[in-house]
């Protein structure tokens, strides 16, 4: 099923929910920008190398997967048969006019067990892979939809060198904000960037792992949760050609059997 990529008008007042599945078809121009934060062209995106479709659910799903595989579940808490200390009755039932008691290690009592506490458990489950393949796909595309991508048309590197990369991020500009001062330039430093090389750039790497909201990974390495958690989205020419490479080797059926 279909539907447009945009909600339709409020009717009497109640705004339309939103389409959980998005089927993008005209194609999407993305901007390519020199070091300097200038434009130098642009590329035209075809939705089908991503899949052509964006389903909320499946990237929810995926999230959700990749969230929960990531919780180490060694929570613990003592019961009162765990709970060191004696057994023995505090004082006697009758004669006292306090109200009846037994064990110290009672969850009533500071320092006694716990009811029902959290005990280990392992929170790991898995996914298709197909879904799993075709929801990164997806985040890929709605970075260019939502106009959150931009390609880099060379980011190279001598040496290990932070300034670099953050000079690199301060030149290219995303919009304007108001300021008490009038309207100010907001750049990619302000906001939290993923960067996508077509392999392990060393360089880069360690460039950019010092500096706050930047993330560098290989195009091989991308996953729904790490595309969508960033806002930004910056790919060089040459993993943007990885990234369409990945998506003309699925199979139209496997990309539709996955939503």
């Amino acid at each position: 099923m279909s539907e447009n990529t945009t909600p339709s008008a409020p009717e009497n007042g109640v705004q339309a929910p939103v389409a959980r599945l998005i089927e993008v078809k005209d194609s999407i121009t993305v901007p390519v920008v020199n070091r300097a934060g200038q434009e130098v062209g642009s590329i035209s995106i075809d939705p089908a190398e991503f899949g052509g479709k964006i389903s909320r659910q499946l990237m929810h799903d995926v999230v959700l997967m990749y969230l929960a595989n990531q919780r180490a579940g060694t929570h613990h808490t003592l019961r009162r048969g765990q709970v060191a200390g004696s057994t023995k009755k505090l004082f006697r039932q009758k004669g006292t006019g306090n109200a009846r008691v037994g064990t110290k290690r009672t969850n009533k009592r500071r320092g006694g067990g716990t009811a029902k506490g959290p005990k280990p458990r392992d929170y790991e489950y898995h996914l298709p892979k197909k879904a799993v393949k075709a929801a990164t796909r997806m985040a890929v595309l709605s970075k260019f939809l939502d106009k959150q991508a931009v390609i880099l048309d060379e980011l190279v590197l001598a040496a290990p060198k932070t300034k670099e990369i953050t000079g690199v991020l301060k030149a290219i500009k995303i919009g304007k904000k108001a300021t008490e001062q009038g309207e100010k330039d907001v750049t990619l430093a302000d906001t939290t960037v993923l960067i996508g090389t077509d392999k392990l750039d060393v360089n880069v790497y360690k460039s950019a792992r010092n500096i706050e909201g930047v993330k560098v990974l290989p195009a091989a390495e991308f996953n729904c949760y790490t595309v969508l958690k960033q806002k930004r989205l910056v790919l060089t020419r040459a993993a943007l050609e990885a990234l369409r490479a990945f998506g003309k080797a699925v199979a139209p059926a496997e990309a539709n059997a996955a939503v």
